[in-house]
């Protein structure tokens, strides 16, 4: 019965120790799930006094940059009405200009128009005198008929003949006289018509080098560029298909080859691998790839510049590229795109001078020396390669006359191809448009002196401003005062028949006397 009653209390006291225990347990775990959800609630009340705080500051961020780009936008603004209203103040004044070169263009024609009005008054004078010389001849007809007892056809020759020759040399000269007037008449107003465009027109001068030159931040990376066993060198003349001189030239190797285009992808991504100094086959077909696609976007950015510049309207795309690899081709010296955008413009305001076309001149201008775009590609003239190109892509027969006539190969058909070979002319050869070799260019000194050494009287002469001027100082006892004239007059026509030159050459003859005396 003891026994019953110890296990009963055993088994009591376990029982109510797991009853105390699980009851122990709930509690703790209410306590730490409290516990839990305090924390979680005051993570959240972090978190978004966290966000708030962010949202705050990216608000006054975007309010400071908003204000900061309207401040630029401001600026710009203020700039470019700066801008606008001194294009319109260059406009006015250029306004006023024409303005006043219209008004002494109607004040010459007013001029002209009385000398022609003086002209007809001459002619009608002349018509009154011969119709007293025909009266005048039938009264001697009468009177010789009756003196001589000729016949009437009889006199009339004689006297016809007699008053022929008494007048033969006054009607010459007064032939001459006016023929002279009419031609000095037309020369101003082609002078003033060309001078008239030029002004309109002052495109700057464009010289450009033909030899392309890359420099070089140490003597070392040639020996990189060669690579070993000169395998680097040999894929950069393989990709691009341009020449690599390095010669003794400190820091600098050059690029040769007749392909201008190829030559500035070369530079250029010559110029890339010394920056970047990885220099490796690999490398350098990479890099000469995307020079490549550079140089054609270039291409096609300055084609379509040029068109835009000259408003010459919708062309073939073709051409546009064509007119861009222009910006590569020099012709002495002289950037064939700038020459032919210079030659469009200077046409087109030949054309509105005179009334013709303006449009079509720029246009034909533009393309005159479209050919040498890829003469050194295609056999044949650049006058042909262009006739054949701009039949091609069906240019108008102006154009194609222009490109065909304006080195005179052929005659020109239309005004508009007369005008571009004008413009040509103009933008050729004015000074500065075009270089000179160095030979050339001293010959040319040399010889302007010892033509003017070579006149009696003459005791020295000096070429100056690159041979676009000669002072020849004579000797004051041998060469009076006039005879200077015919000294200046001499060298002039000696030039002129022995010299081949670009523009003008200006003589100027001095004559100086100097007294000396020596005060003791």
């Amino acid at each position: 019965m003891e026994i019953w009653l110890s296990i009963l209390l055993i088994v009591l006291g376990l029982a109510l120790g797991f009853a105390g225990g699980f009851v122990v347990r709930m509690v703790t775990h209410r306590k730490s799930v409290d516990n839990a959800k305090n924390e979680a609630d005051k993570i959240i009340a972090e978190a978004n006094a966290t966000a708030e705080k962010t949202k705050k500051e990216s608000i006054n961020e975007t309010k400071k940059e908003i204000q900061e780009l309207k401040a630029e936008a401001e600026a710009d603004i203020r700039e470019r009405k700066s801008v606008v209203v001194e294009l319109e103040n260059k406009l006015n004044m250029r306004e006023d200009t024409l303005d006043r070169r219209s008004s002494n263009l109607d004040r010459r024609e007013e001029i002209l128009n009385g000398k022609e009005q003086k002209i007809d008054e001459k002619k009608l004078e002349l018509e009154q005198q011969n119709n007293k010389v025909e009266a005048l001849l039938k009264e001697q007809e009468k009177k010789l008929s009756e003196v001589a007892n000729l016949t009437k056809e009889e006199a009339r020759e004689i006297i016809l003949e007699t008053v022929h020759e008494s007048m033969r040399d006054e009607i010459a000269q007064y032939i001459k006289d006016e023929e002279e007037k009419a031609k000095a008449i037309v020369q101003t107003k082609a002078k003033n018509v060309l001078a008239l465009a030029i002004q309109k027109y002052a495109g700057e001068t464009a010289g450009e080098a033909t030899v392309s030159t890359v420099s070089l931040p140490v003597e070392e990376m040639k020996g990189r560029i060669i690579g070993r066993e000169g395998r680097n060198i040999r894929a950069f003349e393989s990709l691009t298909g341009v020449d690599l001189i390095i010669d003794d030239t400190p820091e600098a190797v050059v690029l040769s080859g007749f392909d201008p285009v190829r030559r500035e992808i070369a530079k250029r991504s010559l110029e890339i691998l010394v920056t970047d100094g990885r220099i490796h086959p690999g490398r350098i077909e990479e890099v000469v790839e995307r020079c490549r696609g550079e140089v054609e976007m270039v291409i096609r950015e300055m084609g379509e510049d040029a068109v835009f510049k000259t408003g010459i309207g919708k062309i073939h795309p073709d051409l546009v590229r064509l007119i861009g690899r222009l910006n590569f081709r020099t012709s002495y010296g002289q950037n064939v795109l700038k020459h032919s955008i210079e030659t469009a413009m200077i046409a087109g305001k030949l054309a509105s001078e005179i009334g013709e076309n303006e449009v079509l001149a720029r246009r034909a201008g533009l393309l005159h020396d479209i050919g040498k775009a890829v003469d050194h590609e295609i056999e044949g003239s650049h006058v042909e390669i262009g006739v054949e190109l701009a039949q091609k892509y069906h240019e108008p027969r102006e154009v194609i006359d222009a490109i065909a006539s304006h080195h005179e190969d052929v005659a020109p058909k239309t005004i508009i191809a007369v005008l571009v070979a004008a413009a040509d002319a103009l933008s050729s050869a004015r000074p500065g448009a075009r270089s000179d070799s160095l030979e050339n260019y001293t010959k040319r000194l040399e010889n302007l002196e010892a033509i003017s050494n070579g006149i009696k009287g003459v005791s020295s002469s000096f070429a100056i401003q690159a041979g676009r001027e000669v002072r020849v100082i004579v000797n004051p006892e041998e060469v009076d005062d006039l005879t200077t004239i015919t000294i200046a007059r001499q060298i002039k026509n000696e030039i002129e028949n022995k010299l081949q030159y670009p523009g003008t050459i200006k003589v100027t003859v001095i004559r100086e006397t100097r007294a000396t005396d020596v005060a003791k």
